[in-house]
């Protein structure tokens, strides 16, 4: 079987850093402080993405952001379709009622993974908002969802692959495109 083949490094870790940076100075503006915000990483690279963005806005403002992870397994609409999700587990110390949250994730694609963390942050509380922070906006929505704060737009194909790789997942910051390889029996889409 053919295997997945590097295209491009789009971003490197002085990238994402500068990009966080730069979130972190939105948000606050946003929210005309950090006072009321609490970061909700989704699991599992949005939750190694979320500490290193309040890192950022504690910087700026004095003050650290609440953090918190969302694991979204079972809220996911493709959930029957796996044979058995695995669950990290949801960690959100503080209460998330009359919060301003912001959602923190790797990658927004067809927007079903941010749908399965709205879904799993209600079933918590009652946020004032909700605000969606992402390293990168790949396009493609399946469903009405925005982004609020993007760290780079990347216009991609559906036989590419937009990968975050970050520690302590991965041995270094970057964001990378790969080539999926093409499917037997059928070709391509």
């Amino acid at each position: 079987m053919e295997q997945p083949q590097l295209k491009a490094q789009i971003m490197d870790g002085q990238a994402m850093s500068r990009a966080l940076t730069r979130i972190a100075h939105e948000i606050i503006e946003r929210n005309e402080g950090a006072g009321s915000i609490a970061l909700v990483g989704v699991v599992r690279r949005g939750a190694a993405l979320a500490p290193l963005l309040a890192d950022e806005i504690a910087k700026i403002e004095g003050t650290r952001p609440p953090v918190g992870t969302l694991d979204v397994s079972f809220y996911r609409d493709d959930v029957s379709r796996k044979i058995a999700p695995v669950e990290f587990g949801t960690d959100i110390p503080f209460a998330v009622d009359d919060r301003d949250i912001v959602l923190v994730d790797d990658v927004l694609y067809t927007g079903r993974t941010i749908r399965a963390a709205l879904d799993a942050l209600i079933d918590l509380g009652r946020p004032r908002t909700v605000q969606l922070a992402v390293m990168i906006d790949r396009g493609h929505r399946e469903l009405p969802i925005r982004a609020d704060y993007v760290g780079k737009n990347v216009p991609s194909s559906h036989e590419e692959d937009v990968r975050v790789t970050i520690v302590p997942y991965d041995e270094a910051n970057a964001v990378e495109i790969w080539t999926k390889p093409a499917e037997k029996n059928g070709g391509d889409r």
